[in-house]
């Protein structure tokens, strides 16, 4: 078809002398030879144009056959410019055939397929390769799809956020927004002295009064309702006090690189565990002393100068930013508290601890120490994260905390 086009270059022909010629349909190949005269010449380009107009009207055929198929959904969606290209007029006669790039190639419905199911499977290993990136579990926690999650089969869908030393209720707010668009319900409590409760934190001078909040939220679930208390920091020795208070409202509860006390300690006794002297907390720390140095601090904050180093070292910084407006004086008189907690009642709820890799507040090594002395029913880690797992890991976060939803108590 392409030299068909090539060989036509308009009305060239050439009258010699004022001969009439005849009229070409009458006239043979053998008619020519016996008169001697030539027609061969103009007969050729007459067949020629007959031809270049035969196969326009073909192709013309076939584009309109291929658009009706097309609109009928019988024919894939191929390139339209495969079939409308034509070789530009070229005196070369090397120039036969149309040259066609591979991009431009039309693809059969199969080969397409195969290259969409190619395409899913390497999205799936990059997904799985993520999900084994971010997630670390002891015991083969499997991260749940929640398109599969079913919330009326769970015990209890209302997870109760409890922040850490400084913290607010503020810094839960990536968990809450991911945890409410998967169906939960979730709460977060300001502890007194905490985020927009305005109690002086050198006032606080018991477990009690600091952790008087999340129990008046308690008293207030209604008879037969159970949450799921998720503590982080020293937030996770104000989930212990209210499990031990509150036994049968509680369904299961989650410590987050969180303090976790046994029976007859206190916040401050969790840290003895420590292998190893944290040097960069002691530099943070700034003692409050409301009745005079000749006593005891009554609270202490973090230098925000080491904020980012201590807490947020794998955050983004817009939350290191807020966080550095948001935080508050620690109360210090709860940390110094004992505990006392029974097997009845503390004991029969099941505890999972979640691990942060990248601590520099609460180190790796002490969280495996207060884990050997309390162990939980199942431990998991989030490789990469840093003392704040809700600000630089909140998806996978999220994914292990709705896994954790799903376990039944009845296994414990």
């Amino acid at each position: 078809m392409g030299n068909s086009f090539g060989c036509v270059g308009g009305n060239q022909q050439t009258k010699r002398g004022s001969r009439k010629l005849p009229e070409a349909p009458y006239l043979t190949a053998s008619a020519s030879r016996r008169t001697g005269k030539v027609y061969s010449s103009s007969l050729k380009k007459e067949s020629l144009d007959d031809d270049s107009v035969i196969r326009q009207k073909a192709v013309a055929a076939a584009l309109l056959y291929q658009h009706h198929q097309q609109m009928n959904g019988d024919l894939p969606q191929l390139d339209r410019s495969v079939s409308v290209q034509y070789p530009l007029p070229s005196s070369s006669k090397k120039q036969n055939k149309l040259p066609r790039s591979s991009s431009s190639r039309p693809r059969s419905v199969s080969h397409l397929q195969k290259m969409e199911t190619k395409s899913e499977r390497i999205h799936q290993t990059e997904n799985m390769k993520r999900n084994t990136d971010l997630i670390g579990s002891k015991e083969g926690c499997r991260p749940t799809d929640s398109s599969d999650l079913k919330l009326e089969d769970l015990e209890s869908k209302h997870f109760v956020l409890v922040h850490g030393g400084g913290f607010g209720a503020w810094c839960w707010y990536k968990s809450i927004a991911l945890l409410e668009e998967t169906g939960f319900e979730a709460d977060a409590v300001d502890l007194t002295g905490c985020g927009i409760n305005s109690y002086d934190a050198n006032n606080i001078t018991s477990l009690a009064q600091y952790t008087k909040p999340l129990v008046d939220f308690l008293e207030k679930l209604e008879d037969g309702k159970k949450v799921i208390l998720v503590g982080h920091d020293i937030g996770g020795t104000c989930v212990s006090y209210v499990m031990e208070l509150f036994p049968s409202k509680v369904s299961k509860a989650i410590f987050i690189a969180a303090t976790m006390p046994t029976s007859g300690q206190s916040t401050l006794d969790t840290f003895s565990q420590q292998t190893s002297s944290n040097d960069l907390m002691q530099q943070a720390q700034i003692f409050s002393y409301a009745k005079g140095k000749d006593h005891a601090p009554t609270a202490f904050s973090l230098d925000k100068a080491l904020l980012r180093d201590l807490l947020f070292n794998q955050s983004p910084a817009k939350d290191v930013a807020l966080a550095s407006v948001s935080m508050r004086p620690i109360p210090f008189a709860p940390v110094t508290e004992k505990l006392f907690l029974s097997h009845a009642n503390f004991g029969s709820i099941p505890r999972f601890y979640i691990k942060t890799e990248e601590d520099f507040a609460i180190s790796l090594s002490h969280q495996e120490a207060m884990i050997k002395s309390s162990p939980p029913q199942r431990v998991l880690q989030l490789k990469g994260s840093d003392h704040s797992p809700f600000f630089s890991r909140p998806q996978a976060l999220h994914r292990l905390l709705v896994e954790l939803s799903t376990v039944p108590s009845k296994q414990f």
